[in-house]
């Protein structure tokens, strides 16, 4: 009977678990929207793309092993096709780029002169070289006296005209900096007060003053020299009035290996720059260019 009054034991147990709202069931239905979302979007690319991209997709999707044999290339016209490689790069020598520069300026000096009436008279006196210390323009004077009065330094009108179009018109545009020197022949002064050494310097000086007030960079002219007759143009004939000159040159910017600088004149640059030049170009006042081995007095 006492058995009769024993209470069983209840053992109630609650399962704990998120409700509706936190369950993973939405991140299946979000994936679903997102899935159907990129599909619109491609559908819609498509639609808008050129018959050739169109043609590209159907096929990759009726066989994808087209794509991976390479017979289209891609999806895209511009795909199909192997980007053509830049031509390979030409190290040459920036020393080579610059005399041709300044032998295209020195014919165009030439045919400045040639095509002036006024300069008609200056023809047979005036050389024009591009050689591997840069480009020289002398002024070479006659028994009477050409370019300055016989035995001074005054330089002559139609010298001075000469002189401010050769800076204005050509000289002005060069990066290049000028050196201008002044020489003489053998025959001696009487008076030892005022000597070859001083008429070469003073000519030179008048000249660069007259190409300074035509136009150069402040900067350009970078010395006036005087060598009296101590360089000879005609070694051999110490007494030729063609001794006596007065020179403009215009050396190279980038000097050579073997010069004092030392610096290094090569650039990388695209195939088509010009080809090197090799020899000194002389140009004569009759439009014909002539290479000869360098040689001779200044």
């Amino acid at each position: 009977m006492e058995d009769e009054h024993i209470q069983p034991i209840i053992v109630i147990k609650k399962v704990k678990g998120h409700g509706g709202a936190h369950g993973g069931a939405w991140k299946v239905a979000y994936a679903d929207f997102v899935t159907a979302m990129m599909a619109l979007f491609i559908v819609l690319w498509i639609v808008g793309q050129s018959k050739e991209v169109k043609h590209s997709i159907s096929a990759y999707f009726k066989d994808p092993g087209v794509f991976t044999s390479g017979k289209y290339g891609g999806i895209l016209p511009e795909e199909q096709k192997a980007l053509p490689l830049p031509p390979a790069p030409v190290v040459i020598d920036t020393r080579a780029v610059e005399m041709q520069i300044l032998k295209a300026e020195a014919e165009k000096i030439t045919k400045t002169i040639t095509q002036t009436p006024e300069f008609s008279k200056f023809k047979d006196k005036i050389t024009v070289t591009v050689s591997s210390e840069g480009m020289r323009i002398d002024l070479l004077e006659e028994s009477e006296g050409l370019f300055f009065d016989i035995g001074k330094a005054h330089i002559k009108p139609d010298t001075v005209n000469l002189l401010q179009v050769i800076a204005k018109s050509h000289l002005a545009k060069l990066k290049n900096g000028i050196i201008i020197e002044g020489y003489t022949d053998a025959r001696p002064y009487v008076s030892s007060d005022y000597t070859n050494w001083e008429l070469s310097t003073e000519r030179a000086n008048s000249a660069r003053k007259v190409l300074e007030e035509s136009g150069l960079r402040n900067d350009q002219i970078l010395e006036v020299r005087g060598f009296a007759d101590r360089k000879l143009r005609l070694p051999d004939k110490p007494l030729d009035f063609s001794n006596r000159r007065v020179s403009i040159l215009l050396p190279l910017s980038v000097t050579d290996k073997k010069g004092a600088n030392d610096q290094d004149s090569t650039v990388i640059v695209p195939n088509h720059v010009v080809s090197q030049i090799d020899n000194p170009v002389n140009v004569n006042f009759d439009g014909i260019v002539k290479v000869h081995q360098q040689g001779g007095g200044g």
